[in-house]
């Protein structure tokens, strides 16, 4: 009966000799190959490792290394690509393309305080703030710590921010200019962060007005009834003034005012290239300093928090830091987190920017300034020998001094507490090539069995476009970060972790 239907075909039945096993085990073997070709062909460009969206490895693949460009700070430091990752500016098309956020725009559209039926502070009567002369087209760290504090400004003056998305550099975005989406490439700030600058909620008992997006901004605030502030007419009177003194200056413009709808708007560049309220100038000096205090401790700061889209990057790649090493000596956490060193090792346009910042004699930046970070640095005078090679020792540092100033702080954190163990490593580099590799083999041999890069994740589209994100959080998670002190993301990474209560020992530069 096995072989009925071929008899009813006129066809002699088929016996299973050993020549024609061999040709069914050849023909099995030839359609599974062939079904695992088609289907690695299909899943392979679902998603990449970070290095495969930002890097040429040399492998067939059709990505081709960049040519670095930067965007220079108040201190000459830079942030390209926000993390210091290459982007690819080739023109061969990537698959998949850029992401298009079409459920999240929806999302953010249906927001809760998107009702013109709300009672005050919100709805239709609610009072109103939205900065149109933030930072565009730069870094999205120069980005962050602007909106924070432009967010911080807006609730302390009974108003709702409006936020707004990340427009990105072109040249700085992860997809080549035939892919970019008409009227250049934007992320929507609820991809990047969650938070109340985001639209998410204050503290239980805070009846502060929610953020709400630029899209409804048009809606419950038409242009016939926006209050318009130029820049132009405020900041030559607090140009140099300290950060709190200038912070009180725009509050008490915002909370006298009885306008519903306040937009600040930027003079033309030729006027002011950087029409900011917390500007450049104020980051890169220690006038920022004074507003820590109020700042830190502001629901904008203590509830800030990644995206879900971020979250699952890093659920996704948890995995890779699980450690590979000997057992230690005593018991160890079980999250891998709290037994890793983060490293921000930026080069590339560091590798120009140091130099200029050594001439310059700049200063760290921003939250890097602060006293209670345990490595400081004073420029050395104009005239002194050594002041350009102690510059870069600090800001693009030998492979030697990496590997001993990551001993140092391993060290220094074991010896600071009980139990503690450090035996992960994460580098987030923009480097790829000889000169990472050199480092990682110097870095084993120091003892360091757990070595993960930023090249090293896999990411779908969407994480990839927040990337700069994903490294962040990791080093916001992990028990140890060494930054450098000239970058506005070590600095907003310095800012997570005292907020988070992180201690000083943990902070090193």
């Amino acid at each position: 009966m096995a072989n009925w239907a071929y008899q009813r075909l006129g066809a002699p039945p088929q016996s299973w000799t050993p020549s024609s096993r061999r040709r069914q085990l050849a023909y099995i073997s030839l359609g599974v190959f062939m079904i695992f070709l088609l289907l690695l062909v299909i899943a392979r460009p679902a998603s990449g490792t970070l290095g495969d969206y930002y890097h040429d490895a040399g492998s067939g693949t059709n990505q081709t290394k960049p040519e670095p460009d930067a965007t220079p700070d108040a201190n000459g430091a830079s942030e390209q690509s926000s993390n210091g990752t290459e982007p690819a500016t080739d023109s061969i098309l990537k698959t998949p393309g850029p992401p298009t956020y079409e459920t999240l725009r929806k999302w953010e559209d249906d927001l809760p305080q998107h009702d013109l039926d709300l009672p005050f502070p919100e709805g239709r009567k609610g009072r109103y703030l939205k900065f149109s002369n933030e930072f565009k087209n730069v870094g999205w760290n120069n980005c962050l710590n602007e909106r924070l504090l432009n967010a911080h400004l807006a609730y302390m003056s009974k108003r709702a921010y409006v936020f707004s998305d990340y427009v990105w550099a072109p040249e700085h975005y992860q997809w080549p200019p035939e892919q970019q989406p008409e009227g250049g490439p934007r992320t929507p700030l609820t991809a990047i962060v969650s938070g109340p600058m985001a639209g998410g909620l204050w503290g239980p008992d805070d009846d502060a007005p929610r953020s709400i997006s630029a899209r409804w901004f048009d809606v419950v605030c038409p242009e016939s009834e926006r209050y318009l502030i130029h820049t132009e007419e405020v900041k030559p009177i607090v140009a140099n003034l300290s950060g709190d003194a200038l912070f009180t200056h725009w509050q008490k413009i915002l909370l006298d005012s009885d306008e519903r709808c306040i937009e600040i708007v930027p003079p033309t560049p030729d006027i002011d290239h950087l029409p900011q309220v917390f500007d450049l100038w104020l980051f890169g000096t220690t006038r920022v300093l004074s507003l820590w205090e109020s700042f830190s401790k502001s629901p904008t700061s203590r509830f800030l928090a990644p995206s879900p889209i971020v979250q699952a990057a890093i659920s996704r790649n948890e995995y890779l830091f699980l450690p590979r090493g000997p057992r230690p000596p005593h018991p160890a956490p079980r999250d891998a987190f709290a037994r890793t060193l983060a490293i921000h090792l930026r080069r590339g346009d560091y590798l120009t920017h140091c130099q200029n910042m050594a001439s310059w004699g700049s200063t760290y930046y921003s939250w890097a300034l602060l006293p209670v970070i345990v490595d400081r640095f004073t420029p050395l005078p104009p005239d002194d020998p050594a002041r350009a090679e102690t510059m870069l020792s600090h800001c693009l540092p030998t492979i030697a001094q990496l590997v001993q100033k990551i001993h140092d702080a391993r060290e220094d954190y074991i010896e600071a507490g009980e139990g503690r163990v450090l035996d992960v490593l994460y580098l987030l580099t923009n480097e790829h090539g000889s000169w990472l590799d050199e480092l990682t083999t110097e870095l084993k041999a120091a003892g360091w069995y757990t070595i993960v890069t930023s090249r090293d994740l896999q990411l779908d589209a969407e994480q990839t476009d927040v990337s700069m994100a994903i490294d962040m959080h990791l080093a916001r998670k992990a028990a140890v970060f060494v930054g450098n002190g000239w970058s506005s993301f070590t600095s907003n990474i310095i800012h997570q972790r005292l907020v988070d209560g992180r201690e000083p020992i943990s902070i090193r530069l």
